[in-house]
């Protein structure tokens, strides 16, 4: 269930860089859906000989394991206009990298489901989700909906499980199945699936409605046909249970997210911090973003070309611009006025070239500081033998819950057993 079409942006040096460079194409349009990308390193999902390869924007597979290209999982993020409190399900769930970045937008309160052909592939999923429950730096910035995977085929789904209100399939559906595929949306819901070699948008107007649209040109394997039978019968796989929350579980949720509230409070002349609760207003709410010398020569060079392209749009308007007519519609006035407007172009022309020249000094001057910060840091490693590293955020949620007067092995439930 792979989706093979990718290459559409630049590979990244890292998961925030991969981030960047498909915000600048287009492809992640909303802030929620980037804070997702940001929380969720893509590389953590690759097996380690091959993490290299992550941050490319292609689809990978190895075995049954199986990614879709990241243009792709941000088109899907984005058509399925997610939000906390909805039931999700994900037909071919692989990896469980896009069930964890959507159960960080739908919260806790919200359902999380996936359905996967192959055993050893839910084993690798949960594999990964215990890892980034237990060690991601991100996973105390959010409320998670902690998704739930069964081992079955798609195509096998029980007649009595219930219907979702988002769901997306990582196949390519076949016209006989389309229906079926479409009928697991509840009225008002949203399927995302790739369907006639495209991934398409299809809302669920009514009972027997629907409104379709087409997003991108894809190029998926298609479903896989059931092959068990029972007593003659085809075989029925069950979808997780919708589970009631228990007491402690909900206690839980209600205690950190009190705290994360109040600190938020506390700090929000500062800096803000966004959860499941409050969808924020970026990245700099959700603090997810790394920033350094690269993305300040990022944003000089990029504005550098912004003031040519205005530049040259306003040379380019000034000689398209017709020549005036004196009121007798005199040749010579036509004339004149011809080569003034060619001395205005030459004129707006050097104008141009001095602020082209300008803005690649200033951009030489930044690099220039960058340099001298990273000398005088080596300069200084070298004088105390030590190495200078970055301090890392402090997580305020973990200070605050190991703070409390509670015997310790309530703090540690509150904490998800983390150990950081």
């Amino acid at each position: 269930m792979l989706g093979i079409m990718g290459g559409a942006v630049s590979a990244g040096e890292d998961n925030d860089d991969l981030i960047d460079n498909l915000k600048e194409a287009y492809y992640i349009r909303s802030d929620l859906v980037e804070r997702a990308f940001r929380a969720v390193d893509r590389a953590d999902y690759y097996l380690d000989e091959y993490r290299e390869n992550a941050y490319k924007d292609l689809a990978w597979r190895h075995g049954n394991i199986h990614l879709s290209a990241p243009c792709i999982y941000s088109e899907v993020m984005e058509a399925l206009d997610l939000h906390p409190r909805v039931s999700f399900l994900n037909l071919g769930s692989g990896t469980g990298y896009l069930s964890t970045m959507v159960g960080l937008i739908l919260g806790p309160f919200g359902v999380n489901h996936g359905i996967e052909l192959h055993a050893d592939v839910i084993e690798y999923a949960y594999q990964k989700l215990d890892s980034f429950i237990k060690t991601s730096d991100s996973f105390d910035k959010f409320e998670f909906c902690e998704p739930s995977f069964v081992v079955g085929n798609c195509l096998e789904i029980s007649p009595e499980s219930r219907q979702y209100d988002r769901v997306y399939c990582g196949a390519g559906v076949q016209k006989d199945h389309e229906k079926y595929v479409k009928n697991l949306i509840k009225v008002g819901g949203i399927l995302v699936m790739p369907l006639e070699e495209k991934l398409t948008k299809i809302t669920r107007t009514g009972p027997n409605s629907w409104e379709t649209k087409k997003i991108i040109s894809v190029s998926f394997a298609p479903l896989i046909q059931p092959k068990h039978n029972v007593n003659g019968k085809p075989k029925t796989v069950p979808l997780p249970k919708y589970e009631v929350r228990t007491l402690q579980e909900l206690a839980r949720f209600c205690i950190r997210h009190t705290l994360r509230a109040t600190s938020d409070a506390g700090e929000c002349q500062s800096r803000t911090r966004g959860s499941s609760f409050s969808v924020g207003r970026g990245l700099a709410v959700a603090g997810l973003h790394k920033y350094g010398p690269r993305f300040k020569r990022r944003r000089v060079h990029r504005r550098r070309c912004n003031a040519l392209v205005l530049a040259t749009r306003q040379v380019v308007g000034s000689a398209m611009s017709p020549a005036s007519l004196d009121s007798n519609n005199n040749q010579g006035g036509r004339a004149e006025d011809e080569e003034a407007g060619r001395r205005e172009v030459r004129r707006e022309t050097r104008g141009c070239r001095r602020a082209a020249r300008g803005l690649m000094e200033e951009e030489e001057m930044v690099e220039e500081e960058v340099e001298e910060e990273q000398e005088e840091e080596e300069e200084e490693e070298r004088e105390t033998g030590e190495l200078l590293r970055v301090q890392p955020a402090v997580n305020v949620l973990r200070e605050r819950i190991l703070s409390l007067p509670l015997p310790e092995p309530l703090k540690r439930f509150l904490l998800y057993y983390r150990n950081k």
